[in-house]
């Protein structure tokens, strides 16, 4: 008996599962800085002040402001100029904020963002053949409202319902979000789900954790990957492998 056998809903993670970001944060720095006629910010120190400032940003305001009711473009304001002052930009206020426009509605669009070649005809196939399929993602509320749609992966025909952190205040690792996904399906029971994803911290262990099966998709060729393989999780290299897997004999 294959694993799609006794399967109701399957869940998936977005970025890195999904979808992939398109060249380089700087490139898209750059661009807007540009825009407004300022040379192009140095790659290297705009990546590291982004991530320490992303960083700092997800620990004093979670799930990008949600129990503080930050408003999400807020959020990212005080993050990127926190990021260019970590990477030694400090930019007086007009010219920020025309810096900032362009960056938060390029982030806000489908321009940043490439779709597996596997993801859509996976996510159509699952549906077809009647599972009901989620999507579990740190990410803000553009993800639903703008970001999937622009990209072509819409609710109603790629996807059934989404649990995103930014909406919900909870986010990844915390076990919480996987039974948010678990009420939302319809009260499905876990061991009648399977989630998808890229993070064996994120995405394996807390889905386990509340009793669903898992796999990880190593996309990138990921040194880690061994050792989520001898830890006794099922690694394999994309959505197409996954539908093979799901369809199995083996796959019990």
């Amino acid at each position: 008996m294959s694993i799609i056998a006794r399967l109701r809903c399957i869940t998936l993670d977005v970025t890195g599962t999904l979808i992939a970001y398109k060249g380089e944060l700087g490139d898209y720095y750059c661009m807007a800085a540009k825009s407004v006629g300022l040379p192009c910010p140095d790659y290297k120190r705009m990546h590291e002040g982004f991530k320490l400032a992303y960083t700092n940003m997800a620990k004093q305001h979670p799930c990008f402001g949600f129990a503080e009711k930050m408003p999400n473009i807020i959020w990212w304001k005080t993050c990127v100029r926190d990021s260019f002052i970590k990477a030694g930009y400090d930019y007086d206020e007009e010219t920020f904020e025309k810096v900032f426009k362009r960056i938060y509605s390029t982030f806000g669009s489908a321009a940043p963002y490439s779709v597996f070649s596997d993801a859509q005809p996976f996510l159509r196939w699952a549906r077809k053949k009647g599972l009901t399929v989620g999507l579990v993602s740190n990410a803000e509320y553009r993800y639903q409202d703008v970001i999937l749609p622009a990209l072509g992966l819409n609710q109603g025909l790629e996807w059934d319902f989404g649990v995103f952190s930014g909406i919900e205040g909870v986010e990844k690792p915390d076990p919480k979000i996987y039974e948010i996904a678990l009420a939302r399906a319809g009260y499905i029971a876990p061991e009648e789900t399977l989630h998808i994803g890229d993070s064996m911290r994120k995405d394996y262990v807390p889905a386990k954790s509340v009793g669903m099966h898992a796999l990880l998709l190593d996309r990138f060729k990921t040194p880690d990957a061994e050792s989520w393989r001898e830890s006794g999780a099922t690694v394999l290299p994309d959505l197409v492998a996954a539908q093979e897997w799901l369809t199995s004999e083996q796959s019990t």
